[in-house]
Parts: structure tokens; sequence; C-alpha cells
């Protein structure tokens, strides 16, 4: 009887962690995107449109750091991509159809600049670790206000031939703000070592959260997500749009690849994954190249 009235009771709210950092992938590879944190929660809210399967809201905040490849104190002269940190907080909303269609809409705001407190963090990071010192963080993007929007639509391909253990997803995105603007394509697969969930309860889009008393089914899979990005705007790169004193910016390239892959688990409760993550050049430069990261989360669901 315990076993039944833990296993099958609801699971509405969920509370988690995401880590990112490019020594996740490698100890030799630390530049450009070198550290973001996101703690989220998320809650389930009827809804009376018999197409919605779930409604879920999120509630997140975080920080994101970038610098240049190199971080020496002889490099200051040298640098390829700005200093700059993001701080912000935000509420979003997803929808997850009964088609097994996924809709996503938020907003963010935050701060570029000295006031994320960007600099004090890596500083104390590197000291904790032992690691070196870092240089260069005088020449950060000057201060700016950070309003920020975001969509995201995917849409289950290839429905009448489903199968179990692999599905394909297109997958489209867009960015619109005083940060970042700017809009992707692509597509998502998974590939199921278990049964595959359908994506109204799957955890690739953050579906675990259900008022469904029942057992949620385990979920294990690997995942490949390829796009192509179009940018129109970056202020960790190009400086604030009105704000415009940083000492140091550089032009975008507009259309960049991007590429993800990784695992996602789930066991009752508790969910894990880990993906690759892969950027190509972003900026004009001799000596920026494109660059990877790894990205972590755990999270647990409560009742």
């Amino acid at each position: 009887m315990v076993a039944t009235f833990v296993f099958g009771q609801s699971r509405t709210r969920e509370i988690g962690l995401i880590t990112e950092n490019d020594l996740y992938t490698s100890s030799k590879n630390d530049k450009y995107y070198t550290n973001g944190i996101e703690l989220f929660y998320r809650f389930l809210v009827k809804d009376t449109d018999e197409k919605v399967r779930k409604k879920v809201v999120e509630l997140t905040m975080g920080q994101y750091i970038y610098n240049p490849k190199f971080i020496n104190k002889g490099a200051v002269a040298v640098i390829d991509r700005p200093f700059a940190g993001y701080l912000f907080g935000g509420v979003g909303k997803s929808l997850f159809f009964q088609n097994e269609s996924v809709f996503k809409g938020g907003i963010v705001l935050g701060v570029v600049g000295n006031k994320s407190f960007a600099e004090e963090t890596q500083r104390s990071f590197h000291k904790f670790f032992k690691y070196k010192p870092v240089f260069g963080w005088e020449t950060q993007v000057a201060n700016s206000v950070a309003v920020q929007t975001h969509f995201m639509f995917a849409k289950k391909l290839f429905v009448s031939k489903e199968s179990n253990y692999v599905d394909f997803n297109f997958q489209s995105e867009a960015d619109l703000g005083t940060v970042f603007t700017g809009f992707s394509a692509g597509f998502l697969s998974r590939i199921g070592f278990e049964k595959l969930a359908p994506i109204y309860d799957s955890n690739i889009y953050g579906a675990s959260v259900s008022s469904e008393s029942r057992k949620l089914e385990p979920e294990f899979y690997f995942y490949i997500a390829p796009s192509i990005r179009y940018q129109v705007y970056d202020a960790t790169i190009q400086g604030g749009l009105i704000n415009d004193n940083s000492p140091v910016t550089f032009d975008l390239i507009p259309i960049r690849f991007n590429g993800e892959a990784g695992f996602k688990f789930r066991k009752d409760n508790l969910n894990l994954s880990y993906a690759f993550v892969y950027r190509s050049k972003e900026l004009h430069n001799k000596i920026n190249t494109g660059y990877f990261y790894g990205s972590i989360l755990v999270s647990y669901l409560l009742k």
C-alpha cells in the first residue's frame, strides 16, 4: 500500500538546476561561453482547451558568463571576444498539445555588464578551485538593461510511421530583445533505450509534471538536435543597443550552425541529462573559432 501511494501520486511541480561549462567537455577548452547556471521552478496549471494536454508555467533565474580565448595578463591586447556577463530572471509558459506539438513563450528581465556580477563570480570560482587568475574584465561590455523574449515551437513528424523507440521533430526558436535577437530552425530526434514517452509526458521539453495519479514510466534516450541560426543582434558581442560605450565589440557572423546531442534520463521523481553543445564561429575575428560546452540538468518532481 505504501509503494502504491508513493508511486501513484501526482507530480504537479518540478524544481531543478542547469549548469553549463566548457570544462564539462574538455579541461583544455575554456573560451567564449565559459559558464552558465539556471535555477527553475515549473508547475502545472489547468487549461480548458481540449487540444491542450498540459499547460506548464516556469520561473527561472540565472547568470551567463562570456570570455575571450585567452585570459592571461599578456593577452589583454588580443581579445577575440568581449568579456560579458548576463544576469536575469523570467517567467514562461509551455503548451503541450494532444498531437504532441509544443509551444513555449516567455519574458526575461535582467542586466548585461558589470552589474551582472559575472566578474566576481568567475574570480571567486577560479580562486576556490585554484585555477589561474583572469585578466581583462576591465574591457567588459558596458551596462545595459535586458528585456528579452523567447519563443519555441516543435511539431512531431512522420506520425503515421511512428516507432516506439525513434521519433523526429521539427523545432524552431525566436529570441527578440535587448540582449539577443535571432531565429533558428532545425530538427530534434529521440532514440530510446526505453520505450519513448509521448512528447506531452517527456522531459525533452520539460513536460514531466503531471496531475495524473499514476506511476511515471522511466525515460532513457539519446537525442540529437542540429539547427541553423540567423543572429541579428547580440549585446554580449556588440554592446548595448542604447549604451554604445563598450571598449571592445565585434561585428556578428549572422548565419551559424548549432548542434546539440546528449542523453536524458527519468526515474520516478528524478530527471537527469547531459548534453554536448556546439556553436559555430559567431563574430568577425581572425583568432575566434567555433566552440563547444557541456550542459548538465538535475531536477526533482514534487507533489
